[in-house]
């Protein structure tokens, strides 16, 4: 099973594990094979609705998030492509607002196996394949369509004219394929950019802008005659109070707070209305649908308190209990600010539990929280074949390891005495894990 191919359905699960054994390599950045298998599928990406397309390294799901939500809230429906997904597979195929059925998921997953006639392809191609072959089947008014790594060569990068396409925060993950450097990494996601079809760049971290992140995206939209709207340049946002400030070069919008917790929601929720605000002309929005979409937004695992659950009933009711998925130096560099956040507002105890994949580099996104924290435990991500072990992740980070996360919550409940927090975080995997109990 790969790391992100699960599901508690048995049924859907030995689907999942088949569709693995069509080429040994999991991850193989290629559009050959993608076109190929659409090709003879009688190419149902050409027949989807409007599609928006979102890369990035963070943020991707957050400003997809309210995308939809303000969309939704126009009365539009919409359709969703996402991954990896938490509890369930079918998280990553939304139709009309709703995930599709185990039924409808399989059927349309082994259509596209037979005409794939076993040729080599890896599983997400085959997977994205069947989700763009059930968004062509089902009338919608949008389809929200998220990379699954990279840009450039990934399998969702085959819609010719988009309506638009949108660029998170660029930082480092998955450097096996994308390698290290900030400004290639950009160059990768900015693959998505299209001729003539509006790009809009959300906020980058300080050290991509001087690594030249936004110039690589000016290069590259320039060459492909692409309206581009780079934050800090072309448009950007104030918080204040109570409200949120998006200023363009014509115009200022002022829209509510958004509902996703987090300093960093700012900029994801203001990416989002400017991408909205970007295709106007083509996908009329009320304002009063940003106002009410960006309100209600739901994007489960990322930095979300939990309040009711078996492991809340492990703690204390005087110790909160708070899950995100960051994984990497930008996710990290995110917590960290939200813990110097929560210090300033409180000063309660924070406690740290982090289980992380072996193919992640703790110690680029622990050593933003690590120094804020009062203590820290390192688990076994539950089920999961590439998490490192307790042990690995604690000699890296040099903290202790615990037997288990409920006895990582024991341990924790047993001595602290004082009104505090528990963050557990380092893996989306780990997230799923939490949020199935």
């Amino acid at each position: 099973m790969m790391p992100d191919q699960f599901d508690p359905d048995p049924r859907l699960q030995s689907v999942l594990d088949r569709l693995t054994t069509y080429y040994p390599r999991a991850i193989d950045p290629n559009l050959e094979r993608t076109d190929r298998l659409l090709n003879d599928l009688g190419n149902p990406h050409l027949s989807m609705p409007p599609v928006l397309h979102v890369a990035g390294t963070n943020g991707k799901g957050s400003t997809l998030s309210f995308m939809r939500a303000v969309a939704e809230a126009a009365g539009l429906s919409c359709h969703v492509m996402t991954s990896p997904h938490l509890v369930r597979f079918n998280e990553r195929i939304v139709l009309n607002g709703q995930e599709i059925s185990t039924p409808d998921l399989i059927n349309v997953i082994e259509e596209v196996e037979a005409a794939n006639k076993g040729q080599e392809t890896t599983s997400f191609e085959i997977i994205t394949a069947a989700g763009f072959l059930a968004f062509s089947r089902r009338q919608a008014d949008l389809c929200v369509v998220e990379v699954g790594m990279g840009g450039r060569f990934d399998a969702t990068n085959v819609i010719p004219s988009p309506l638009a396409t949108t660029i998170t925060v660029i930082s480092r993950d998955h450097v096996k394929f994308l390698g290290t450097d900030l400004a290639g990494i950009a160059r990768e996601k900015a693959g998505i950019i299209k001729q003539n079809v509006p790009c809009i760049v959300g906020p980058q971290i300080r050290a991509g802008l001087v690594a030249g992140v936004m110039d690589v995206f000016e290069d590259i939209a320039n060459a492909h005659n692409a309206p581009l709207y780079r934050h800090g340049i072309e448009w950007g946002y104030d918080v204040l109070p109570d409200r949120l400030i998006l200023h363009t070069q014509t115009n200022i919008y002022e829209f509510p707070k958004p509902n996703l917790l987090g300093d960093h929601q700012y900029g994801n929720a203001a990416t989002a209305a400017m991408t909205l605000l970007a295709v106007q002309d083509k996908l009329p929005l009320p304002l009063s649908a940003f106002e009410h979409g960006l309100t209600h937004a739901r994007w489960p695992g990322r930095l979300e308190r939990l309040t009711s659950g078996a492991l809340v009933d492990l703690l204390p009711p005087h110790i909160e209990l708070w899950i995100d998925g960051g994984h990497n130096d930008s996710g990290g560099m995110i917590l960290g600010e939200q813990a110097s956040k929560w210090a300033a507002e409180d000063g309660k105890p924070l406690h740290l539990i982090l289980g992380m994949l072996n193919t992640k580099n703790p110690t680029e996104f622990a050593n933003f929280l690590l120094p804020k924290t009062t203590s820290a435990q390192a688990i076994t991500i539950p089920d999961q074949p590439l998490s490192l072990t307790a042990d690995e992740l604690a000699k890296s980070l040099n903290i202790p390891a615990a037997s288990s996360l409920d006895a990582a919550l024991r341990q924790i409940a047993e001595n602290e005495t004082k009104p505090a927090r528990v963050l557990i975080t380092g893996s989306l995997y780990l997230m799923g894990h939490i949020l199935s109990r």
